[in-house]
């Protein structure tokens, strides 16, 4: 399938409108995958360093899909979504969100991203 081999190719990806908010978490629910939200604004520092951590786990999870998303930009996604500081990560399976993190702390993004891959039965490990 095309559409599944070029959404595991995609690194992070950014979110500038619901439109694309929607056909993201769609295509994700209906392949099945785990979705990684990052929150974050242009002035955030916090947000701003997590950047190439949030990179880095796009690369080392193949299967799930990594989604960043200015929240000054898509203003009605966090509100949806109840963000309310930067950074959060929502986790999300089924299109449901199953894990909210509110701050820069990749351990613990690391480890509930762990257990959300390992948790997920159609997770395929490379």
């Amino acid at each position: 399938m095309e559409d599944k081999e070029k959404l595991k190719k995609s690194k992070v990806i950014k979110i500038d409108s619901q439109k694309s908010w929607e056909h993201y978490i769609s295509q994700a629910t209906n392949q099945k995958y785990s979705v990684v939200v990052h929150f974050s604004a242009f002035w955030c520092v916090p947000s701003i360093v997590m950047n190439p951590v949030f990179e880095e786990l796009a690369s080392t999870y193949p299967d799930v899909l990594f989604l960043t998303l200015d929240v000054d930009e898509v203003k009605e996604i966090a509100s949806k979504m109840e963000v309310k500081a930067m950074p959060t990560f929502l986790l999300l399976s089924g299109g449901t969100p199953v894990e909210k993190i509110v701050g820069a702390n990749p351990d613990e993004i690391r480890k509930r991203i762990d257990h959300l891959v390992h948790s997920n039965p159609s997770y395929k490990s490379e």
